[in-house]
């Protein structure tokens, strides 16, 4: 490739990637909980990006492409160092929320308050303890505003799949911080 090829490229991809790095950040610290984890998850997304971002489709949502080379990247590398995969029965949760539900629900309105401000310590652990298919889409949605067909195409699952497991990932929000947003009178 010739040197003005590579200029260009370089050129193109601070561009359209490097705004991206401080949300990119955001979400590696998230899904892994560790500041250095994170910074190393961050960097390798963007070798990945650079080595193969002759392969992205211009014109299209580069945030969307660099968020879905950190979930692979995370899945793949950072998911072997725990012993196991993570299972999750969606039955055995759908069940939990149908016999424990709160008397009282506005769950609009306490999404609303809760991501109107400022992400404080039980928050983020809360979204922490979250089984990550749902902490990605929680994350994804209500923290870094992408609509629920980028969310689809990012975690590659379909759109519904995608509102039934954020809509579970605010039920389980709701039960782990209830008594966190009447002390902070978010509700009665």
């Amino acid at each position: 490739m010739p040197d003005t090829n590579k200029n260009n490229l370089h050129l193109e991809f601070e561009r359209e990637a490097i705004p991206h790095m401080d949300s990119l950040f955001n979400f590696a610290f998230k899904l892994t909980g560790d500041e250095d984890d994170a910074n190393d998850l961050v960097q390798e997304t963007f070798l990945r990006a650079f080595r193969f971002f002759d392969k992205f489709e211009k014109g299209t949502n580069c945030k969307a492409w660099l968020y879905r080379i950190m979930k692979n990247l995370y899945i793949n590398s950072y998911k072997k160092k725990a012993s196991g995969p993570l299972v999750v029965d969606y039955e055995e949760i759908e069940n939990f929320y149908e016999n424990v539900k709160p008397s009282y629900t506005e769950d609009a309105h306490l999404e609303k308050e809760i991501f109107d401000n400022l992400l404080d310590d039980e928050l983020s652990g809360a979204i922490a303890a979250l089984p990550e298919d749902f902490r990605t889409v929680i994350i994804l949605s209500d923290i870094e505003g992408f609509t629920y067909e980028e969310i689809a195409e990012f975690v590659n699952c379909p759109v519904g799949t995608v509102r039934s497991r954020l809509h579970r990932a605010r039920k389980m929000l709701y039960s782990k911080l209830h008594k966190y947003a009447q002390g902070r009178r978010l509700i009665s």
